[in-house]
């Protein structure tokens, strides 16, 4: 008998498939325990010899899914374990300033994401170092793909949340196409207030990015795919990224004000 675990719905991040798989851990039977990441990875197993040997499967199998996002158990056998005032403390422990400096640079977490040159919603050249001791979102994006347009509306409530704080800024990058279409876009979307910039894309042959010294990336290879989110600490490390849509943005927000609380000068 599954024990009071509450509705599929209510746990943290999963997208509908997940809460599929959630009701059919309930349903489960044996030693089982399910196990979730934040930015949507989860996973389950049931059956097994043992208590211990459920919570290791579960946990092991999420974390090969979890883009180096530490996975926790959400439920054992018929218990909740979910510590939720753990949970949007995940993303640390998070790095010094004197850390930082030595941390090799690279788009995964724990490295410092390499030095992106933009073009800034007000039409100023920018670079993601500019941006220093604020906690960035990094978002890339286009409106020739569905699953970004998809989950745009949802991450412009969590964006407005933040609006006033200087704390944290979101950056919104278009991809293969010119930024004055992706703007026009958002304005008929009702978007049109988001912190759009610019990342020079012409068309869809555009596929490069630009770093602050001048050295050309493919965009691939920070956004292996569409959307792609980062999350960077105030010292330029990375502390989450997820390639793909994410579901209901707005829990996110105690992940990044624990960011913006927690980063040590």
């Amino acid at each position: 008998m599954a024990g009071d675990l509450g509705n599929p719905a209510d746990v943290p991040h999963l997208d509908e498939v997940g809460r599929e798989g959630f009701a059919e851990y309930k349903a489960a039977n044996g030693h089982k325990a399910f196990a979730i990441a934040s930015g949507g990875a989860w996973s389950w197993t049931a059956e097994m010899p043992s208590r211990t040997a459920a919570e290791r499967v579960a946990l092991d199998d999420c974390n090969e899914f979890s883009y180096h996002t530490t996975c926790v158990l959400y439920a054992v056998d018929g218990e909740m374990v979910f510590d939720a005032a753990a949970w949007h403390r995940s993303w640390g422990p998070y790095v010094s300033a004197a850390e930082a400096g030595a941390v090799l640079l690279g788009p995964e977490p724990g490295r410092r994401f390499p030095d992106l040159a933009l073009t800034g919603p007000d039409g100023a050249p920018v670079t993601l170092s500019d941006l220093r001791g604020k906690v960035v979102v990094l978002h890339f994006w286009a409106t020739w793909c569905p699953p970004c347009r998809g989950e745009l509306p949802e991450f412009a409530e969590l964006i407005r949340m933040y609006g006033g704080r200087d704390d944290i800024r979101f950056v919104l990058v278009q991809v293969r196409e010119p930024a004055a279409l992706s703007r026009r876009w958002a304005e008929r979307s009702g978007l049109g207030d988001l912190s759009f910039y610019d990342s020079g894309a012409e068309g869809p042959r555009d596929r490069t990015l630009k770093f602050a010294d001048g050295e050309m990336v493919e965009d691939r290879d920070l956004a292996p795919s569409f959307p792609t989110t980062y999350v960077i600490d105030r010292h330029g490390v990375v502390v989450f990224k997820k390639p793909g849509p994410i579901t209901d943005w707005p829990r996110y927000a105690p992940f990044l004000n624990d960011v913006a609380k927690r980063s040590i000068p």
